[in-house]
């Protein structure tokens, strides 16, 4: 039912080989390939290779981490053909995207319509794969409210859009775990960390267990597997990566 991983970015100093083996050592399952470092868009070739290493590993890949912004004209840099193609050889079963580049509060209706459009359009691209777009929570995105998830989630009526959660950092756990029924639905994966009160305070995973608690037996509700997928750690360390997966295991086994 759950699975256990991590998201490459948290470590991006490490080659893909050296985050290969630091995953196997920490006992877990899967790994989030991100695309700005490890498996950049469009180079299909690395892609494949990085692919075949973390299956020969044991591994599975759970998604590819892209830096695609719906409706927006800085994902120009990386155009969605190149990432598909770069999912599609990595053998990703989900690419992460991002909704848009402004926050619900501030962005006009004429481009949240584009956001909503380029939804529509890359999941159909993605389809044709067998792939799936999924969307994750953060902050100056269409993803940043409530309600904005709320409209997302009837706006966006394709069954292979699905959602990536997190929790808000300084909001209160039962303002987290209302925000994670809504989408609990079509949620896909769930990024972990404890950044406490602030994004600039990132605290080992023990510290938050009582929180993380609270949002895994939320997600037990949930009939289909779900991946938990450690993104950064304090001090970028590989140790403190270790003990966070060792808590994370403790947790999901609960």
């Amino acid at each position: 039912m759950f699975a256990s991983g991590l998201v490459s970015i948290t470590f991006r100093s490490l080659s893909p080989q050296e985050i290969i083996t630091l995953v196997n050592q920490a006992g877990i399952e899967v790994i989030e390939w991100g695309g700005d470092i490890h498996v950049p868009h469009g180079n299909v070739e690395r892609a494949r290779e990085v692919g075949q290493w973390t299956r020969d590993a044991g591994l599975s890949v759970s998604a590819y981490g892209s830096y695609y912004r719906l409706g927006d004209k800085r994902s120009e840099a990386a155009p969605f053909d190149a990432v598909l193609a770069s999912a599609a050889a990595l053998g990703a079963p989900t690419i992460r995207v991002w909704a848009g580049g402004q926050g619900s509060a501030d962005i006009s209706s004429g481009d949240r319509r584009q956001v909503i459009e380029d939804a529509l359009r890359v999941a159909d691209l993605a389809a044709q794969a067998n792939i799936s777009i999924s969307l994750e929570y953060h902050s100056g995105t269409l993803t940043d409210s409530p309600a904005s998830v709320r409209s997302l989630l009837t706006e966006l009526d394709r069954p292979n859009i699905d959602f990536l959660w997190q929790p808000s950092n300084g909001e209160p756990v039962d303002a987290c775990a209302a925000r994670l029924v809504e989408v609990l639905p079509r949620l896909r994966n769930v990024h972990v960390f404890h950044w406490w009160p602030t994004a600039a305070d990132r605290r080992p995973l023990a510290e938050g267990e009582s929180r993380w608690r609270t949002y895994i037996e939320i997600v037990r509700k949930i009939p289909h597997p779900i991946q938990f997928l450690i993104e950064f750690v304090a001090q970028d360390s590989t140790t403190q990566f270790l003990e966070d997966a060792a808590a994370l295991k403790r947790l999901l086994s609960e």
